[in-house]
């Protein structure tokens, strides 16, 4: 699943970067040729009216006869808001000037001929762009996905030898007399297992089956969990009796990632609100020191201090996704509020 994810956005930005570099490269060729090309007509119609001026035999052209002026100003091409011309000295007469005119309409025409005859040549050139970008990225990438393929396997093979470690100190733990010591080992033993957990949700893309179950046992067993390592937090749980239809195991991820969060980020003496609607939808607050970006929280590696590995959050936006369960984030001066509406 991470490698798809991220072979998926590493694929999609460098095709980007590549064929908008491609795009900017073609788009300053084309415009320059365009330029060029609208010089080049100005250039050809001037001809051709210069070159009218000596046989009159073009029907393109219209002529007017206007009052003479200054040599500097004959034999140059000009634009008015209706036609191009010319001036051209007259024979014979010394007060008037010839003016030969070529329609700005028609001189427009052929501009837009050439506009579209090089904005085909573009589009061609764009979707030859695309494809040599997907092969970029797919040739810069395999090198880099097989490194991660094997990095994937290996914490793949990592995290299932882990289990039956991390369960055997479990059970071995449960039969042993309780004192503070084990108590304690106890509790981070249940928080690497935790962990674990949360390492094999995030490596592997599950379908979730769906059961009836209550959900106030499920959040009293994360309570329970939390309020031994956290004991000077206040709780304040308001849970009646409800049943939900969802997955348990993958529920019991989201509401263990979301106190995890409320209980690593709260305040000195804070507070931890817990309460169930009867619509079924699940609000925790808790007190806090603010959050700088509340719109990247749910991003995967995000974090904003140096606490944990930037994925906890992450996984729930995942599980909500899968379970469809609508999540909102609240974000206050001095409290965090996540809602889940269960659908």
């Amino acid at each position: 699943m991470v490698i798809k994810l991220f072979e998926k956005e590493s694929l999609i930005k460098g095709f980007s970067l590549f064929f908008i570099v491609i795009e900017l490269f073609l788009s300053f060729i084309f415009y320059n040729y365009y330029r060029l090309e609208e010089e080049h007509l100005s250039e050809e119609i001037f001809l051709e009216m210069k070159n009218y001026s000596f046989f009159f035999d073009d029907n393109r052209f219209d002529i007017n006869i206007v009052p003479k002026v200054k040599e500097s100003q004959l034999y140059e091409l000009y634009f008015d808001n209706q036609n191009l011309y010319i001036l051209v000295p007259l024979l014979d007469d010394k007060d008037n000037s010839l003016e030969i005119i070529y329609p700005l309409s028609k001189y427009k025409s052929k501009l837009k001929n050439i506009q579209y005859e090089l904005l085909g040549q573009f589009l061609i050139l764009s979707f030859i762009a695309i494809l040599i970008s997907l092969l970029f990225a797919f040739y810069a990438l395999h090198p880099l996905r097989n490194a991660l393929l094997l990095l994937e396997e290996f914490i793949k093979d990592i995290i299932h030898d882990l289990n039956t470690p991390i369960t055997t100190i479990l059970i071995n733990l449960k039969m042993m007399k309780r004192d503070d010591e084990v108590e304690s080992i106890a509790q981070s033993a249940n928080a690497i297992a935790m962990l674990h957990k949360n390492l094999a949700i995030y490596l592997n893309d599950s379908n979730f089956q769906k059961e009836s179950f209550s959900i106030k046992k499920v959040i009293d067993e994360q309570v329970k969990f939390f309020y031994s390592l956290y004991d000077y937090i206040s709780w304040d749980i308001d849970i009646k009796e409800q049943t939900v239809v969802s997955n348990k195991n993958a529920l019991s991820r989201v509401i263990y990632n979301l106190l995890s969060n409320a209980c690593k980020y709260n305040t000195t003496n804070g507070f931890i609100k817990i309460k169930m609607e009867e619509n079924l939808t699940l609000t925790i607050t808790n007190s806090s020191y603010g959050i700088k970006n509340p719109s990247n929280v749910f991003n995967r590696f995000y974090k904003e201090s140096d606490r944990g590995l930037g994925i906890g959050l992450h996984i729930v936006d995942k599980l909500c996704k899968e379970l469809n369960i609508n999540k909102r984030l609240e974000v206050s001066k001095d409290e965090v509020t996540v809602t889940l509406i269960f659908n």
